[in-house]
């Protein structure tokens, strides 16, 4: 995983609060679950041995499912397995991410370099369309494995042709992205994050100046349009202009999504001083893990109302996994303050033991994906996208872990 940015002292304490050993308790659980089970599953069996790539789902028996292959879970899964030997995987973690990110290269990659949307499991083009989303993971997928092969600049080449083409064919004349091309509406917050997940990533390992240019016009985007002054809370639908959606969608509040971008406020306002998106990242975290949980379950909701009222009250695997994220760097930014760290050090723990309610599977290595009101789980087929989040969120917590001082 790339580095995010401490937007704090780097001093190591030697002497763990209880909240912090808490936290360190909860990633040794964590990370054993991924090194030991996770990892391996995935890869002997996610990884498809006769087409290339990886399978959209595996069944809760383990076995593949035959879907049609999204651009972002290739993308996702390249990323999952260019990080993996930070988490400790002694697999074979080259030949992995260069599985995945052949397939992904070949067959999603159209010729004017942009990315096409879903394949089949062969690799025949399924939908041709161009994306944001999906465009926004393949920036990322190349940044990962530029930092897992770093003498090899093939990768960047293609990211920073990528970026441009963005930009001659996507770019909104009020900043930000159009959703795809033809015009689509409505417009959406939601790839942005990603789009700026991705600038983050490049600038991290030294990428050109396009990459933090095109960050802060991001977060000036989501500071002025995204968020709701009065609520504090991001917004995800926007019609043509940058307005929220009418109607029920432009009031959608997503916690998952609060705690997702003001890990990302937090990174930027450690890279470049400032104070506003800070401000916004607290405000968000706030709704987060305020309203947006519940307290019965100890998890994270879908959606909220901009009343900050329940709207979805199921709850995904993905939020559990921002939560944590969110909380780690929060912990560390507010080093200074040390009953307020140890607030989101008990933030992190408590996102860890809900992320786990969530592996509780007949195989090892598997995930539920849907949480119901009344504790039950929907009974599907582990989605492959999940992965690219549980990897995340366990490295951010064991780096934010070691930042202090506390290894694991």
């Amino acid at each position: 995983m790339m580095q995010a940015a401490v937007p704090s002292s780097t001093t190591p304490n030697s002497t763990p609060t209880g909240a912090v050993a808490d936290a360190a308790a909860v990633r040794g659980q964590l990370k054993a679950w991924l090194v030991e089970h996770a990892y391996p599953l995935w890869w002997e069996v996610g990884a498809d041995r006769m087409h290339g790539g990886f399978h959209e789902k595996l069944g809760l028996d383990g076995k593949p499912t035959n879907d049609a292959r999204r651009a972002r879970v290739q993308a996702r899964q390249v990323y999952s397995y260019s990080v993996a030997a930070r988490s400790g995987w002694n697999g074979p973690v080259r030949e992995a991410a260069e599985h995945g990110l052949t397939f992904f290269l070949n067959h999603y990659r159209r010729p004017d370099g942009l990315f096409r949307t879903k394949v089949a499991p062969d690799g025949t083009a399924l939908d041709d369309t161009v994306v944001l989303y999906d465009q926004a993971f393949a920036l990322f997928a190349l940044a990962a494995a530029q930092s897992a092969t770093p003498e090899n600049r093939r990768a960047e080449e293609m990211a920073v042709a990528l970026r441009q083409r963005l930009l001659d064919t996507l770019h909104h004349a009020q900043g930000g992205f159009e959703e795809s091309h033809p015009r689509t509406l409505p417009l959406l917050s939601n790839p942005h994050m990603h789009m700026l997940e991705a600038c983050l990533a490049w600038m991290e390992q030294g990428g050109d100046v396009g990459w933090r240019d095109l960050a802060e016009e991001i977060v000036g985007l989501a500071l002025t349009r995204f968020i709701d002054d009065d609520m504090g809370g991001l917004k995800e639908f926007f019609d043509g202009d940058w307005r929220p959606q009418a109607g029920t969608p432009g009031r959608i509040v997503e916690p998952g999504h609060q705690f997702e971008w003001s890990w990302l406020m937090l990174r930027w306002s450690a890279l470049s001083g400032s104070k506003a998106a800070a401000d916004a990242a607290w405000r968000m975290i706030a709704i987060g893990e305020g309203p947006g949980v519940d307290p019965a379950r100890g998890v994270a909701m879908n959606a909220l109302l901009d009343d900050l009222t329940p709207h979805d009250p199921v709850a995904r695997l993905w939020p559990q996994t921002e939560r944590i994220k969110a909380a780690v760097l929060a912990a560390l930014a507010t080093r200074d303050d040390a009953d307020r760290s140890d607030s989101y050090w008990t933030m992190a723990a408590n996102g860890g033991r809900g992320l786990m309610k969530y592996f509780d599977t007949p195989v090892k290595g598997l995930w539920r994906d849907r949480l119901n009101p009344d504790g039950t789980f929907v009974e599907e087929a582990a989605p492959a996208s999940s992965f690219y989040h549980i990897v995340c969120a366990i490295q951010e917590l064991d780096r934010a872990l070691a930042t202090i001082g506390h290894p694991g």
